[in-house]
């Protein structure tokens, strides 16, 4: 079967995220005063064989703890879907 991975990564709680903060100091200045706690992280998705959800989400786990994410720093969530028929 094949499924859609949706990984959304973000910065754990209490660290840094100077990116973020470059972008909430810069809103104002384009009109923005209303926004406030910016955080950016890391959106990826792909599409994976496997031959059941359970093991498509241990695959893309296992890819989040090797690579995709750094556990000492990011947290992540994992979203599995049908692939989007091509169009």
């Amino acid at each position: 079967m094949r499924f859609e991975a949706r990984v959304e990564i973000t910065h754990l709680p209490g660290i840094a995220d100077p990116q973020g903060a470059t972008v909430e100091r810069s809103l104002p200045a384009l009109g923005y005063d209303n926004v406030s706690q910016v955080r950016v992280g890391k959106s990826i998705r792909l599409v994976i064989d496997a031959p059941d959800a359970t093991a498509a989400r241990a695959q893309v786990d296992e890819m989040c703890h090797r690579l995709l994410a750094n556990p000492v720093i990011e947290a992540y969530a994992i979203e599995l879907g049908e692939p989007a028929a091509a169009t």
